[in-house]
């Protein structure tokens, strides 16, 4: 017997966010199409939906919210709309718009940094919540870049009086020796990533001048050891290349006022073999205890280009075939 089908049609607020949800050469509604297997066609300032019952009220709670992000002004993309599908097929439909409502931060241009993903949103609410804060996942799901926009506003509002930003300097078994100036040309490169989003969200000058008043530092690991951190945002990153010793000696730090978050990829650990990577050892060892939060984000939460997440789930089944390293 063949599948009754359904159609049911509602207004768009204007031509405008009609385009806008449509993308050039209609890739985001073809998205959509794709993800839920119904049909969506614009009619005016109109939208119509056929298909399946199931299909059309998928698609429909799919689209409604996305329409209502486009009116509060934020983009969509391909990579987007796959993952408001996958949360209402859930049945989390509700979750689509709400994710995106609260503002993290403002970028020096005065773009808002708001969480794109559930796992962002518990990423973000974690760092809020506890003192010191483990966040661990692949690449390209904000860890770094929330950290900081999070230690940006902090320091904003006066919550802290300096910003903290280190990693280890040595990675995948290269020599500092070999480059070229003294040790803090040596180690700058390692640490680039840091200041490009230190750029990206406070601009170059006023970086620059905190800096220089000795309100923001950025440094390797190394640099911890022997100090005492009061009233600080302390970020380490790529802390899966931490040793337990580094680990250890980093988390003995801080002192009062302070808030810590740790980021790594344990995918990605640059160690020789034998040793244990500090942050995998640390989240063992502390889960658990009060005010510390412990947050795992997946190929889910990935905010790149859509193909970043792909290539992480072809790796994490590679790796699963493959089986423990010998």
């Amino acid at each position: 017997m063949s599948e009754t089908m359904t159609q049911r049609s509602f207004a768009v607020e204007s031509m405008e966010h009609l385009r806008i949800l449509f993308g050039g050469f209609d890739e985001n509604v073809k998205t959509v199409m794709e993800q839920t297997g119904a049909d969506i066609a614009a009619r005016e300032e109109s939208i119509i939906v056929s298909g399946s019952e199931e299909s059309v009220q998928l698609a429909c709670a799919v689209l409604e919210r996305l329409l209502r992000l486009i009116a509060r002004g934020e983009s969509i993309d391909r990579s987007r709309i796959r993952y408001a599908v996958e949360l209402a097929k859930e049945g989390n439909a509700e979750m689509i718009d709400s994710i995106m409502q609260d503002v993290v931060a403002v970028t020096h241009r005065g773009k808002q940094i708001r969480c794109k993903t559930l796992g962002q949103k518990t990423y973000v609410k974690a760092m809020k919540d506890n003192t010191v804060t483990f966040s661990t996942g692949p690449a390209g799901t904000g860890k770094t870049y929330l950290a900081m926009a999070m230690a940006v506003a902090a320091y904003k509002n006066k919550e802290v009086e300096r910003i903290v930003l280190t990693r280890p300097a040595v990675e995948a078994g290269e020599k500092l020796g070999f480059l070229p100036g003294d040790l803090q040309n040596k180690v700058d490169p390692y640490l680039r990533p840091l200041y490009d989003a230190l750029y990206d969200l406070m601009g170059v000058e006023s970086y620059q001048k905190m800096q220089e008043r000795g309100a923001i530092e950025v440094a390797p690991l190394a640099y911890m050891r022997g100090r005492t951190l009061n009233d600080s945002y302390i970020i380490l990153d790529e802390a899966q290349n931490t040793t337990s010793e580094q680990m250890k000696m980093f988390l003995t730090r801080f002192g009062f006022g302070s808030r810590v978050v740790i980021t790594g990829d344990v995918t990605q650990i640059d160690l020789p073999t034998g040793k244990r990577s500090g942050l995998v050892e640390a989240v063992d060892i502390l889960g658990g205890i009060e005010g510390i939060g412990i947050v795992q984000l997946t190929a889910r939460d990935i905010v790149r280009h859509e193909l970043v997440q792909q290539i992480v789930r072809a790796y994490d089944r590679y790796e699963k075939r493959r089986g423990p390293r010998s």
